[in-house]
């Protein structure tokens, strides 16, 4: 029997109001599980930091955070998948240097625009750069490293053409004239063998990496990149402080979701993120990297996207200084 409009109204008013509405409009994120690419192999940097921040995701928000390890193109084919993925919070991407702020530089007809397919959540650490020498190269000061490239030019490897260190030497040789000839290997763990032999003559890559070649006396960082000294080893200068102004540059690591992504569900992982790496183990983990955490306004999508258009700008400048092209 067909129903009348007076029925349909009464029904419809004694009906709960949740009920009129999609159950995705009232579901409480998040109810499934979340994806965390990562756009490099396990084990490196990225993928120890991702994973440590997953953990307090999930921790926060009761939910697990299921690693998704897309390697490959310099971080540019992770990156792309996060980006085409549904803007709902329930993909995270492990943004760095590589895929955020290196890649336009470096990679013609990139698959996704850092600045617009990708929003900021929160950066949680960086590992400044800086510049090690081989123990027979014993200048102290920036003038007796420019001295000694004007006799004869220095031999510095980096990670490789276009990597995130090698655009922080393009830029330290255009702010001091240092006669540095650029050396580049296929990633910083492979350059150190040959900076210990002597082959180079030093190499400017992550202070992670360069600090147990200092401490076991196997060679000795020149400066540190960042705005002040590290807490692990606070006799070593900065940059800044022997008198390049200005100059800081580091390897960081942070936290974004597809363009789109509902602002409640943004805010929910940054504070998930920001009380994480305020207290217990998760930051004192990454300071034991040899990683400084990030500053609680960097912990804020506002923060992040400030901290992400000022490395653009950089490493856009620094690609021209090297020369580089996008291929």
């Amino acid at each position: 029997m067909p129903i009348s409009r007076r029925q349909l109204m009464i029904a419809l008013g004694a009906a709960p109001a949740a009920s009129l509405f999609p159950r995705a409009a009232f579901a409480a994120y998040p109810e499934r599980p979340i994806h965390l690419i990562v756009p490099f192999a396990p084990g490196g940097n990225a993928d120890i930091v991702g994973r440590i921040v997953g953990e307090e995701i999930s921790k926060a928000l009761g939910q697990p955070v299921v690693v998704d390890n897309r390697g490959g193109a310099g971080g540019a084919i992770g990156a792309e998948a996060a980006a085409r993925a549904a803007p709902d919070g329930y993909t995270l991407f492990v943004g760095s240097n590589g895929p955020l702020t290196v890649n336009p530089f470096v990679q013609a007809h990139l698959a996704y625009d850092p600045l617009k397919d990708l929003a900021p959540i929160a950066l949680t650490s960086y590992v400044p750069h800086c510049l090690i020498l081989t123990n027979s190269v014993q200048a102290k000061t920036l003038a007796d490293l420019v001295a000694l490239s004007d006799k004869s030019p220095l031999n510095v490897a980096t990670s490789g053409v276009g990597s995130a260190t090698h655009m922080t030497l393009e830029r330290f040789k255009a702010a001091t004239g240092a006669k540095i000839t650029h050396v580049p290997y296929k990633s910083g763990g492979a350059l150190m063998p040959d900076l210990i032999g002597g082959q180079i003559t030093g190499a400017m890559t992550e202070f992670s990496t360069a600090l147990p070649l200092q401490k076991a006396g196997k060679a000795h960082i020149f400066a540190v990149a960042s705005a002040k000294p590290s807490q692990l080893a606070p006799d070593i200068a900065t940059f800044i402080g022997l008198g390049v102004k200005n100059f800081t540059a580091q390897s960081y690591i942070g936290i974004l979701a597809p363009a789109k992504t509902p602002a409640d569900v943004i805010a929910k992982v940054q504070k998930a993120i920001a009380d994480g790496l305020s207290k217990g183990a998760a930051p004192e983990k990454l300071r034991n990297m040899g990683s400084e955490i990030a500053t609680p306004e960097q912990m804020t999508p506002a923060g992040f996207a400030e901290f992400i258009k000022t490395d653009y700008d950089n490493m856009k400048e620094a690609a021209k200084l090297a020369g580089i092209k996008p291929q």
